[in-house]
């Protein structure tokens, strides 16, 4: 059950619930499908930034029911904000993590409504060019403003080694406005994904593969804005990160990527199965999990809708 699914990624960042890297290149547009969500200007958006925001990908009602979901689960008061700074129920080992707000719930309900949301579904096919696509399992974000005693540093980063080069993306789903640039959200550094081949030059061999040295590029770090319901899907070869939030407003998300599914890769699809079937987290550098298993006791195994089930695995495209 706590096997990790995906022995690649020990003791490195990277959610281990599909592949590191997939066999299939992310969509060139050759095999002439036409796009399903993403239209010519953000696709060439997408192409040269390295991310695309895919407008009301989730109905806001949804959003909104997750979120309140999201408050219950960690047991505090979005009203009071002195329950918000409670200790946290779990231990980090991946320390740069701590105080960023992670919540350690993975298959419950109103994630997977999410995932298997049709315009989430089709903005990932448009970005990979397959259909037959596999949803990470993954946690969701409550990220609290700082304040003395709770601050933390925000970093940018790599979750896969970009010296891989990676096919690979990723996803976060806004639960609640995110228009404040001082909130804790999403940042990033288009410049640096366009010129990596010709900065590495001037790095150091043993630099950190999966932090970069950003003194050069403050000036270029994005900070994207979201309204509730907005999906953001980003290249894995983006350097990225959460905002230190310097404002008095609680920001909220989901994570959400797809990957093409490996049916044949039976042990990963297994694992996937038990994890949605007995509500366990992924293993992992990252993962810590809920080590009250509320998942487990106080929530029933989430209910798949057709498009769900292949998205998981449990069906074959």
């Amino acid at each position: 059950m706590n096997k990790n699914p995906n022995p690649y990624h020990v003791d490195k960042p990277g959610n281990p619930s599909t592949a590191t890297s997939s066999k299939t290149k992310l969509n060139d547009r050759s095999n002439g499908k036409p796009l399903r969500i993403l239209s010519e200007e953000d696709w060439d958006f997408w192409v040269h930034q390295g991310y695309v925001v895919v407008k009301n990908a989730v109905p806001k009602e949804q959003v909104s029911k997750t979120a309140d979901f999201l408050w219950e689960f960690e047991d505090k008061d979005p009203q009071n904000p002195e329950t918000w700074y409670k200790n946290p129920y779990n231990e980090m080992e991946m320390k740069e993590l701590v105080g960023t707000g992670m919540v350690e719930v993975y298959n419950n309900q109103h994630l997977w409504n999410n995932r298997q949301a049709p315009k989430v579904y089709d903005a990932f096919v448009d970005v990979w060019g397959t259909e037959k696509l596999w949803v990470t399992i993954d946690r969701a974000n409550l990220n609290f403003p700082i304040r003395p005693g709770y601050e933390y540093k925000a970093f940018i980063h790599w979750d896969y080694d970009p010296e891989t080069k990676p096919q690979n993306v990723q996803g976060v789903l806004a639960l609640a406005d995110q228009t404040d640039e001082n909130m804790g959200g999403f940042q990033c550094i288009p410049e640096l994904y366009r010129t990596y081949d010709t900065w590495k030059l001037n790095q150091p061999e043993d630099r950190n593969r999966f932090m970069p040295d950003i003194s050069d590029f403050e000036k270029d770090i994005v900070k994207v804005k979201l309204e509730a319901g907005d999906l953001l899907i980003f290249n894995s070869l983006l350097p990225h990160g959460i905002r230190a939030n310097r404002s008095d407003k609680v920001r909220i998300a989901q994570y959400i990527s797809m990957m093409p599914a490996e049916e044949d890769n039976e042990e990963l699809r297994d694992w996937r199965i038990k994890s949605w079937e007995n509500r366990v987290a992924p293993s992992g550098y990252a993962f810590p999990g809920d080590p009250r298993n509320w998942e487990q006791t106080k929530y029933d195994r989430a209910e798949l809708s057709e498009l769900g089930k292949k998205l998981l695995g449990l069906e074959r495209w």
